[in-house]
């Protein structure tokens, strides 16, 4: 075991989707329409790219009759070839680089491999959005370059998953930025543009680099849990839970990031399919938030709102409710099948479908794939020398060192010196399989190396007992590993879950480690010479109280799915060559919150019923670890600086609200109006010190709350972060731009938003500082 220690990264699964892709033979041209060789181009509206593209779009739907126009309506379209149109692959996937799972990416030709970042949910514990950019920035370079070589049929990602990781059993709530509103708000807005091209910033210069989709629209967070389906499951949410948790990363995903997709999710909203929600997709997305793009449903998500879910009375109801409330394409052939005699039936006109058409055509062509042969435009000269650089393969290793959170360092453990490691232990299930550092919805990785091989590097005399055949652990080699525990210097122990524990269509029952795994840690720690080392792989967390007490764990990590350089990071971390500063993006339950049902979808606790509620923002009981904890090899100290802003003054002349049931008067932050709250910005200044050894990177985390939890209040909520690197000793000043409307504002039960007259205080650590508004 091992003794290979430059492993490929390759589950069987990615191994055997790779074997089983049929043969495909690619031209080194990817396919475009408007190809200026052919003697009808010139005379088509749809192909001058002088003219805007809304009506380009237009020009190409009215030359379409109706049984060309319903076949563009599924993922795979089909070719057009009296106009020269090629055919289309709308899916592929994007969620932590370029993806096996879809229809339009093909890892068969020359290129069989693409950088694999760290699965999402570690990549968000470093608080860093300029690193969120930069991922997607290499994700949509390696999208084109893998276009540009014709080994992809579609440039359109359906990614990221942005919706809350509410409850901790969610087996898909490692795709996502965790469950803070304003994590994974962000989280939307930087790793959208630097995915379709956009600057830092958001300016966009010429076409679309690629296309995100901000999926699943909308408060879906339970697959598969006790008998209760996503397929058909009813989300019954508040307007106020809507308007403080669920919405706010597809609002910020839209309306700052621009994404050209929203995907709408398998269940129901308040009773209705949210496919079929005209006032999710046509009022709010595109009315209130000004979407411009195509909203594409979740697959085979149409034929259930007919089948499964029984909404509709017919196939043809069904594709007729979907697209009038505003959905343009069905991941599926349900709508390719049905809408043809949806028309006929009178049910659904020929003028809602030209508008589906209208969205996805205008699409297509800001990617640049009407504007003839892709090698003559600016993203032509990417080329596949980009996929695999080492430029990426470096910024893998960077965001799995930054995302990877120290929970515990008893006694400074942690680092080990190396020099004087003469023998090193290593054990379980995690330790020497690569392709469980890569989470759901990977690719074929570039390379890696598990954790023991890279451990190997750094200790000559490793030894290896897997402790479990698999994370599950229904039968263990306890004594094998324990024997190995005595004859060693050091122990490290690889633990946690893996994909046949918490996956899409699989959420968890339990909290805490599966089968024999405590046993199996306990054991080893009792009989080890020093306190061992547990790094945990997980997406979701995990109850591990008892290793928290046990004096003979002295260092944990948790080191979620850290993707293809995973293996390394874990090792420069445990020997010193990375200082970690990684902070929980999602709460850690004890075991007992199970009894809480995955179905109850409210946020807020109820003491009457004994409710505890959800996320750090609303969650009554103790933690196991808590939103935001993380320890580092050195100490940081905050301080607000003297110049803080401690007033906010409001016009007077405004209407006072006071809120039902409470004796705190507010302004609806509508009556302010837009433009004053746009102008009504302050500043919030933290000096932070590093007073240890190292230097590293820190997330400094920027908390507001209210001087009272009374009527929904959230104990506190994040308002900012930002990541800085300060070496042994240096201090800096971090400046936090506030708006008081949107980051001291909260949201009454019907869904608008207040801002409370009175005290608010922001939080750093444990420093705080106060603000007054007044009217």
């Amino acid at each position: 075991m091992g003794a290979d220690r430059e492993l490929h990264v390759l589950s069987a699964l990615l191994l055997l989707l790779l074997l089983v892709q049929p043969l495909i033979v690619f031209s080194s041209t990817p396919p475009f329409a408007c190809d200026p060789t052919n003697p009808s181009t010139p005379y088509y509206a749809f192909c001058k790219t002088t003219l805007p593209i809304d009506k380009r779009a237009s020009d190409l739907v009215s030359r379409l009759t109706l049984e060309e126009k319903v076949p563009q309506l599924g993922d795979v379209a089909p070719a057009i070839p009296r106009l020269g149109v090629p055919s289309y692959k709308w899916w592929s996937e994007a969620l932590h680089g370029l993806s096996l799972w879809g229809r339009g990416i093909h890892f068969n030709g020359t290129i069989r491999s693409a950088t694999s970042f760290p699965q999402v949910i570690l990549t968000a514990a470093s608080f860093n959005p300029r690193l969120w950019y930069r991922i997607g920035q290499a994700i949509g370079m390696e999208a084109r370059a893998i276009y540009n070589v014709g080994q992809a049929e579609g440039l359109t990602f359906w990614s990221p998953n942005v919706n809350i990781f509410r409850d901790p059993r969610w087996g898909r709530g490692q795709e996502t930025p965790g469950e803070d509103p304003m994590t994974a708000s962000k989280y939307a807005v930087y790793f959208v543009r630097g995915l379709q091209g956009d600057s830092f910033r958001g300016r966009r210069s010429g076409q679309l680099k690629a296309s995100a989709c901000c999926k699943h629209y909308t408060a879906y967070d339970m697959d598969n849990w006790k008998g209760n389906s996503r397929y058909t499951f009813d989300a019954r949410v508040t307007a106020q839970d809507m308007e403080d948790t669920y919405q706010p990363p597809f609002r910020s995903c839209i309306k700052q990031g621009r994404a050209t997709c929203v995907m709408c999710s398998y269940n129901r909203v308040n009773g209705v399919p949210t496919c079929a929600d005209y006032n999710l997709l046509s009022k709010t997305a595109r009315g209130l938030w000004g979407f411009n793009g195509y909203i594409a449903s979740d697959c085979d998500a149409v034929a259930l709102i007919y089948g499964a879910d029984g909404y509709a009375k017919s196939a043809e109801d069904a594709v007729a409710d979907v697209i009038k409330a505003g959905m343009d394409l069905n991941c599926g052939d349900y709508v390719q099948k049905y809408a043809g005699s949806a028309v006929k039936e009178g049910k659904l006109s020929e003028s809602e479908i030209n508008r589906a058409l209208h969205n996805l055509f205008s699409l297509r062509m800001r990617l640049g794939l009407f504007n003839g042969s892709p090698k003559h435009q600016a993203s032509g000269t990417i080329f596949a020398n980009q996929i695999c650089s080492k430029e990426h393969q470096d910024l893998a290793l960077e965001a799995a060192q930054d995302g990877i959170v120290l929970l515990k360092n008893t006694a400074n453990l942690l680092p080990l010196a190396r020099s004087k490691v003469t023998s090193l232990g290593v054990i379980g299930p995690n330790a020497n399989v690569g392709y469980k550092l890569l989470g759901n919805y990977g690719g074929p990785p570039c390379k890696g190396v598990t954790p023991l091989g890279a451990l190997q590097t750094y200790v000559g005399s490793t030894r290896y007992v897997a402790g479990c055949d698999r994370a599950a652990c229904t039968s263990s080699s306890i004594n094998d590993a324990v024997q190995l525990a005595k004859s060693v210097d050091y122990v490290i122990m690889f633990m946690g879950l893996d994909q046949d524990q918490e996956r899409e269509d699989l959420d968890r029952v339990d909290l805490v480690l599966p089968g024999m795994q405590q046993t199996l840690i306990s054991s080893v720690a009792g009989a080890a010479k020093r306190p061992i080392i547990l790094v945990l792989l997980s997406g979701g967390p995990v109850d591990i109280t008892f290793a928290k007490l046990d004096g003979s764990i002295g260092g944990i990590l948790w080191a979620g799915y850290p993707g293809e350089a995973g293996g390394l990071a874990i090792a420069r971390i445990i020997f010193g060559d990375h200082n970690p500063g990684g902070r929980l993006p999602v709460t850690w339950y004890p075991q007992e919150f199970t009894r809480v049902p995955m179905t109850d979808m409210r946020m807020r606790a109820d003491p009457a019923s004994g409710y505890p509620g959800r996320t750090y923002r609303f969650y009554t009981g103790k933690p196991v670890y808590r939103f935001g904890y993380g320890l580092s090899y050195t100490t940081y100290s905050y301080e607000f600086e003297a110049e803080a802003v401690t007033w906010i003054y409001l016009n007077d002349s405004l209407p006072l609200q006071a809120t039902a049931n409470s004796d705190i008067p507010s302004y609806h932050t509508a009556s302010i109006g837009s433009d004053a709250c746009g102008k009504l910005k302050l500043s919030a200044a933290v000096s932070v010190k590093n007073h240890g050894p190292m230097a590293g990177k820190h997330p400094v985390l920027l908390f507001s709350r209210w001087p009272s939890l009374q009527h929904g209040r959230p104990v506190k909520q994040l308002i900012g972060f930002k990541s800085v690197h300060l070496e042994a000793g240096e201090s800096t000043k971090v400046v936090f731009s506030l708006w008081p409307c949107q980051q001291l504002s909260r949201a009454l039960g019907d869904g608008t938003r207040v801002l409370d007259r009175g005290s608010h205080f922001l939080v750093v650590g444990e420093k705080e500082h106060e603000i007054n508004v007044v009217f």
